[in-house]
């Protein structure tokens, strides 16, 4: 299995809190983005990226998936759930952890940021 990228020790600090905040409601992700967007730091702009995917992904399933199978939601509900748990470990620990699956295509759709 591929190891996590460890980013500086120094970069960490600097984004860790900013990080963190991506992953605390879709409101704190966009204030993590405006706060990142002054002095950029790569650490906090994976984590941003991660969880705006995953914003995105929420959003589909509650106002399109939900409105044609209440199963299916709860069961993609259950897998964001997780894979935010697993994003938010991350940048708690430090880690460029990308979600399962996901973590791809989300740091290259939205690498601008």
């Amino acid at each position: 299995m591929e190891e996590a990228n460890k980013p500086t020790t120094n970069v960490v600090e600097e984004g860790k809190t900013m990080a963190i905040i991506s992953y605390i409601t879709l409101i704190g992700t966009i204030i993590a983005y405006v706060m990142n967007n002054d002095k950029k730091n790569t650490f906090a702009a994976f984590h941003i990226r991660q969880m705006i995917g995953l914003s995105i992904l929420s959003l589909i399933n509650s106002f399109g998936i939900a409105r044609f199978s209440g199963v299916a939601s709860m069961v993609i509900s259950l897998a964001l759930l997780v894979l935010w748990i697993i994003g938010f470990i991350g940048a708690i620990q430090g880690e460029e952890k990308k979600v399962p699956l996901l973590g791809d295509m989300f740091q290259d759709w939205f690498k601008g940021i």
